[in-house]
C-alpha cells in the first residue's frame, strides 16, 4: 500500500531522485580513492627526492590498504546503518574520509602513506560508502539496479574529476602534499552537508502504482533473507567469487592505469613528458567508462539477470586482457583495453549491489551487501599484488594480463554454475 510521503517538499516518487543525486555526489567524493594511479606518480617522485627506494609493489600497498580496509569495514557498518540511519553514519564516514586525505599531507614514507591514506581514508570511505547505496535500494524497489547504478556512477566517475584537479593543484598550489590538504577539507564539507539528505522510506512505503512482482528477473521469487540465512546459500558464494574476480581485474587496472600507460608509451617510443600528459588525460574517458558502467550494467542486471550480465563482463575482461598483452607497444590497444577493464569494474559495482537485492532482498540489505563486498577487498589485494609482482619480478606490468585472462574464464564458469536464484 502506497503511503503519502514527501521528500524535499516533493512527492516521494519525484523527490527520491534528489536522494539518488545526493548519493551520487557523496560517492563522487568517496571515489577519489580511484585517483591513486595519478597521485602515486608525483608521490613516487617525492619519495625518490627524499632518497627512498620504493618498489612498484610497495607503491601499491597504500592503494591495497585503502581498498582492503574499505571492504572489511562494510560488513561491520551495516548494523549501524540500520540502527542509526544512513544520515548519521554517512556523516561520520565523510569526516574520516576528509581527515584521511588531510593527514596524508604529513606522510614521510610509503609506510606512513599506507597507514594514513590507506587505513584512515579507507575506513572513512568504508563507513560512508553503503549509506547512499542502501538509501537508493530502499527508495527504488521498482528499478533497483538502475537507481543503485546511478548513485554509484559518482564513485566510478570520480577519477575523471579528482585526477585532473589533483594534477593541477600539485603543479600550481604548493605540490602534492598541499593538494591532500585542500581536497581533504573539500571532501569533508561536501560529504557531511549532502549526508543530511539521506533517509530511509517508511517501512510500508512503495511507489504509487507499483506492486511487488511474484517473479524477479523472470526466474526468482523475491526472498527476504537475513545475513545468517544468506550465507547458507550457494548463491551467496557464487556471487562472492564472481564479484572478487570482476573487481580484481578492474581495481588492478585502476591502480596502475598511468604506470602501465607510461610503460606502453615507452615501448612505442613516445617522449616521457608527452606520455605523462596523455596518460593523465586518458584517465578522464576511463573514468567515464567506469562511472557509466554502473547504471548500464545495473540496467542490464534488471533486464537480463545477474548471471547473464556477469558472463558478458567476463567476456569483455578476457578480450581486454588478451588485447593489452599482445599489443604492449600500442597506445590505441592500451586505451581500448583499459576502457573495457574500467567499464567492467564499474559494471560489477552495478551488478553486485543489484544482485544482492535481487537474490536476498532489501530487509537486511546493508549487512548482506557489506558481507558481499568483502569480495571487493579480496580482489583489491590479489589484483594489485599480482600486478606489482609482475613489474618487480617479470619486469613489465603487462605480464600480469595472461593471469587475468585465466581468472576471467574461471569467473565465467562460476557465474554459469553458481549464480542462480535460491529457489532454482
Amino acid at each position: 500500500m502506497s503511503k503519502e510521503v514527501k521528500i524535499c517538499g516533493m512527492e516521494a516518487e519525484k523527490g527520491r531522485w534528489v536522494l539518488a543525486i545526493a548519493g551520487l555526489m557523496i560517492e563522487l567524493c568517496l571515489g577519489s580513492v580511484y585517483a591513486y594511479s595519478i597521485i602515486s606518480v608525483p608521490l613516487k617522485r617525492l619519495f625518490d627526492q627524499w632518497g627512498l627506494t620504493v618498489s612498484a609493489t610497495a607503491m601499491q600497498v597504500p592503494y591495497i590498504a585503502s581498498l582492503l580496509v574499505l571492504s572489511l569495514t562494510l560488513p561491520l557498518v551495516g548494523q549501524f546503518i540500520e540502527r542509526f540511519g544512513p544520515r548519521k553514519v554517512s556523516m561520520v564516514g565523510g569526516l574520516l574520509t576528509g581527515l584521511g586525505w588531510f593527514l596524508t599531507s604529513m606522510v614521510t614514507s610509503p609506510t606512513t602513506l599506507a597507514i594514513i591514506y590507506g587505513i584512515v581514508g579507507g575506513l572513512g570511505v568504508g563507513i560512508a560508502y553503503n549509506c547512499p547505496i542502501a538509501t537508493s535500494a530502499r527508495w527504488f524497489p521498482d528499478r533497483c539496479g538502475f537507481a543503485v547504478g546511478l548513485t554509484l556512477l559518482g564513485f566510478g566517475f570520480s577519477p575523471a574529476l579528482v585526477g585532473p584537479i589533483a594534477d593541477y593543484l600539485a603543479a600550481n598550489c604548493g605540490g602534492i602534499l598541499n593538494t591532500f590538504r585542500v581536497l581533504g577539507i573539500a571532501f569533508m564539507i561536501i560529504i557531511v552537508l549532502l549526508s543530511t539528505l539521506l533517509e530511509f522510506p517508511p517501512e510500508d512505503w512503495t511507489p504509487k502504482g507499483w506492486k511487488q512482482p511474484e517473479k524477479n528477473l523472470g526466474s526468482l521469487t523475491k526472498p527476504e533473507l537475513m545475513r545468517n540465512e544468506m550465507i547458507k546459500t550457494p548463491t551467496f558464494y557464487g556471487l562472492w567469487i564472481c564479484y572478487a574476480v570482476g573487481t580484481l581485474a578492474g581495481l588492478m587496472a585502476i591502480g596502475v592505469a598511468k604506470p602501465v600507460g607510461l610503460e606502453v608509451a615507452n615501448n612505442a617510443g613516445m617522449a616521457e613528458a608527452t606520455a605523462s600528459d596523455l596518460m593523465t588525460r586518458l584517465i578522464v574517458p576511463f573514468a567515464v567508462f567506469n562511472g557509466f558502467g554502473r547504471p548500464i550494467f545495473g540496467w542490464l542486471t534488471d533486464k537480463l539477470g545477474p548471471a547473464k550480465t556477469a558472463i558478458l563482463s567476463y567476456i569483455l575482461i578476457l578480450f581486454a586482457s588478451l588485447l593489452i598483452y599482445t599489443s604492449s607497444s600500442s597506445i590505441p590497444a592500451y586505451t581500448a583495453s583499459f576502457a573495457m577493464l574500467w567499464l567492467c569494474f564499474g559494471g560489477w559495482e552495478g551488478i553486485a549491489p543489484a544482485a544482492t537485492a535481487s537474490y536476498f532482498g532489501t530487509k537486511d540489505y546493508p549487512r548482506n551487501y557489506g558481507l558481499v563486498c568483502t569480495a571487493y577487498g579480496a580482489g583489491a589485494v590479489i589484483g594489485n599484488v599480482l600486478v606489482g609482482q609482475a613489474k618487480d619480478v617479470l619486469g613489465a606490468y603487462v605480464m600480469v594480463f595472461p593471469i587475468v585472462a585465466v581468472l576471467a574464464i574461471f569467473g565465467l564458469i562460476a557465474a554459469v554454475v553458481l549464480m542462480k536464484p535460491k529457489n532454482d
